[in-house]
């Protein structure tokens, strides 16, 4: 039998494509509802935590509290994807250049959302609340951290934790 031009043919198992790096092939249909990406770099599911909580924790350990935060956060977010900074450098950096823990936590929630093809809802640009605003009675920080923790809390429950 020889090749012949027809579309409807179909081609021999060998020519199938191989899927992206990673594992997982690209969804069949752009636009509709995303199941949760399996696959090695998932694991565990991380806490979801109370904004209002959150803060007075902050308010009653004068500070210290965030320090937590970030560990758990970063090291919750490199247990489920593999990628990041970790708890550990998180807390490190947070204790030495507490400043750029803004831009590199919301940066890393917004990466959450990216790896499974949605809309990055806070980004490192997220963190300009924190650096232009929380000098004002910390309403930048109080903004960034609403916007930060509360799309966390939403991939989080996106990937079936209780909360």
């Amino acid at each position: 039998m020889t090749e012949t031009n027809d579309p409807t043919a179909v081609p021999p198992p060998y020519s199938t494509p191989a899927p992206p790096a990673g594992g997982v092939p690209a969804p069949a249909m752009a636009g509709g509802p995303l199941a949760p990406m399996a696959g090695p770099a998932d694991g565990p599911i991380g806490k979801v935590r109370s904004t209002g909580t959150c803060v007075l924790l902050t308010i009653v350990t004068l500070g210290f509290y965030t320090w937590y935060w970030y560990y758990k956060t970063h090291d919750e977010m490199k247990q489920h994807t593999g990628n990041g900074i970790g708890g550990p450098i998180a807390l490190l950096i947070a204790i030495l250049v507490g400043i750029v823990m803004p831009f590199l936590t919301s940066n890393e929630v917004g990466g959450l959302y990216e790896r499974k093809g949605r809309e990055k809802p806070v980004t490192a640009m997220t963190g300009l609340w924190y650096l232009l605003l929380g000098w004002l009675f910390f309403i930048g920080a109080i903004v960034w951290f609403v916007k930060t923790n509360g799309a966390l809390n939403e991939y989080w429950k996106s990937q079936g934790a209780e909360g």
